[in-house]
């Protein structure tokens, strides 16, 4: 009964510590954005699918904030592939028609690029910016490219920034910065949230995350933050076929890979370590060490590709482009890939020693498939017979 009296009590001190933090937030003043409506009615028109009624639900929730005058402190929950992204980038296009700067942070390369890449195309096809009003900075930004951004992003040239954590840790300063976007939400603590918010006088805040966040646990942790849930699939994706395979049945699930790459699609192979010395190996496979064996022995009539986390930003950005123009009609991974890879065409994603992976993860992982029409498949693979029964696994 005291467990739980004590359990009550840290909870309950949680959330008032983070009411409190909210309140605070609320007395600054922030600038009043108001969207025209016509923008907004061009933006949708122009999209080349219809937004769905969570979408649209979730643009009026921000617009509300945005005009009230009062720093908007927002968490928008929306399974992967539901469409937080042009969520973002509509908000972001109604900022810059009121004048004003808009950051993008990620906590990945490959998300941040492909995040720019998306929200840059989106803007430029609507004839909102030029190609230099919008930058990409990273810890791999050169430091000539980096002095550029830093002074056109002062002097108010740049509209948009779009980054890695490298958006907090330079010495950036911007001239008006009145939206912050931070996606992936559960990667970001409160004062890496507080310190880009900071870039601007009281910019408001747009949190966005995938991972399945519990209601109670959403107020308690992110009791400074307002929700908005996106709950709706865009029309014509199917639910992702979540499967487990027991070890002994590999060969099945490669029977399955087969089939669907035979037929056109992608896929992925992700395993938990990226090297490993002959004790680990004994547990679990890893991508370096397999990579050879599928290319070779699995797989030799398919291209192959490799990606891992110590790869260059260079070498990874060109992997996985050779992947998304399907060069590489199987890429073999690790949990690099967990946020914001974004390939239509992959189909299914076999995750070795899936026991290994936390809940957040696995969720993440089965996300990088059923972004497109067909029916996809998703296959956890435990390490042993003994693991089959892993919670997690279930859970899924």
């Amino acid at each position: 009964m005291s467990e739980e009296r004590f359990a009550f009590q840290d909870t309950f001190f949680l959330h008032l510590a983070m009411l409190q933090q909210k309140k605070n937030w609320q007395k600054v003043a922030a600038k009043k954005i108001k969207f025209d409506n016509k923008l907004l009615g061009g933006l949708f028109d122009n999209l080349p699918y219809s937004l769905t009624r969570a979408q649209r639900k979730c643009i009026s929730e921000i617009q509300g904030d945005l005009a009230s005058g009062v720093p908007m402190s927002r968490l928008v929950q929306g399974d992967v592939g539901s469409g937080k992204t042009i969520v973002a980038a509509i908000i972001i296009a109604g900022v810059i028609k009121n004048g004003f700067q808009s950051a993008v942070m990620a906590p990945t390369s490959i998300l941040a690029e492909q995040l720019f890449t998306n929200i840059r195309s989106f803007l430029l096809d609507n004839f909102l910016i030029s190609p230099e009003e919008i930058c990409y900075l990273s810890s791999d930004t050169t430091e000539k490219d980096k002095n550029t951004i830093k002074e056109n992003l002062k002097s108010g040239l740049i509209k948009v920034a779009v980054g890695t954590h490298a958006l907090i840790e330079e010495p950036v300063e911007f001239k008006n910065l009145e939206f912050v976007v931070i996606d992936e939400q559960h990667r970001f603590g409160v004062m890496q949230r507080k310190k880009i918010r900071s870039k601007g006088t009281s910019s408001h805040l747009l949190v966005m995350t995938a991972t399945p966040i519990p209601r109670t646990l959403a107020l308690t942790i992110f009791g400074d933050l307002d929700l908005s849930i996106i709950d709706e699939i865009p029309p014509g994706r199917k639910e992702v076929k979540t499967l487990i395979i027991n070890p002994q049945k590999k060969s099945e699930a490669f029977m399955l890979i087969q089939k669907l790459v035979q037929e056109g699609s992608q896929a992925f192979i992700v395993y938990p370590l990226v090297e490993s010395d002959e004790e680990d190996m004994i547990e679990t496979n890893a991508a370096v060490n397999e990579y050879n064996r599928i290319k070779k022995e699995v797989f030799p009539q398919f291209s192959v590709g490799l990606l891992h986390g110590r790869m260059k930003s260079e070498e990874k950005e060109k992997v996985m482009m050779n992947f998304r123009q399907g060069i590489y009609q199987i890429l073999v991974t690790t949990t690099v890939i967990e946020v914001g890879v974004d390939v239509p065409n992959a189909a299914i994603i076999m995750i070795e020693g899936a026991n290994r992976f936390g809940l957040s993860q696995l969720h993440q992982l089965r996300g990088r498939v059923g972004r497109g029409d067909k029916q996809s498949y998703c296959l956890l693979v435990p390490e042993s017979e003994d693991t089959i029964e892993n919670e997690r696994l279930k859970a899924m």
